[in-house]
């Protein structure tokens, strides 16, 4: 049996190694607080938020009815969504030592409240939130937006 668990481990380890992307994969923020439903949905893959949960690039955030999340992204810019809300980090950087620097999220609806972090301080012209109806150029400050 422990040399079955062996063997195991070592193909997931030479799987890792061969494709360095899934090695490479972090997170760009944290799930704060949740109340209510709140999913994560990763390309085909769909689970249930909850506190401490990391955030992916190209994450979908959806919130049911009464339902609302807090994100932290790791430049320290906080992002709210209350009920019926949904958003896509669709590109997140944040390497300051080599001026790599960028946050696009696409807000498709619901209320969302932003208290920008470090990118937009750094770079504000790095900072769009895309809506159904226009692009939002963030110069750092806090807002909120809603979404039919």
């Amino acid at each position: 049996m422990m040399k079955f668990f062996s063997v195991l481990s070592l193909i997931f380890f030479m799987f890792i190694a061969a494709n360095p992307c899934l090695a490479k994969i972090e997170s760009i923020g944290f799930i704060d607080n949740v109340q209510g439903e709140v999913l994560i949905i990763s390309g085909e893959t769909s689970v249930q938020g909850v506190p401490n949960m990391k955030i992916l690039p190209g994450d979908l955030i959806r919130t049911g009815s009464n339902s609302s999340v807090g994100l932290i992204m790791e430049d320290d810019t906080v992002l709210s969504l209350g009920p019926k809300s949904e958003i896509e980090i669709q590109e997140f950087l944040f390497d300051p030592a080599e001026r790599n620097l960028s946050f696009v999220a696409k807000m498709i609806r619901g209320t969302f409240s932003f208290i920008t972090g470090q990118i937009a301080k750094l770079a504000p012209r790095k900072v769009k939130l895309e809506t159904p109806d226009a692009t939002l150029a963030v110069r750092g400050t806090k807002f909120v937006v809603e979404i039919d």
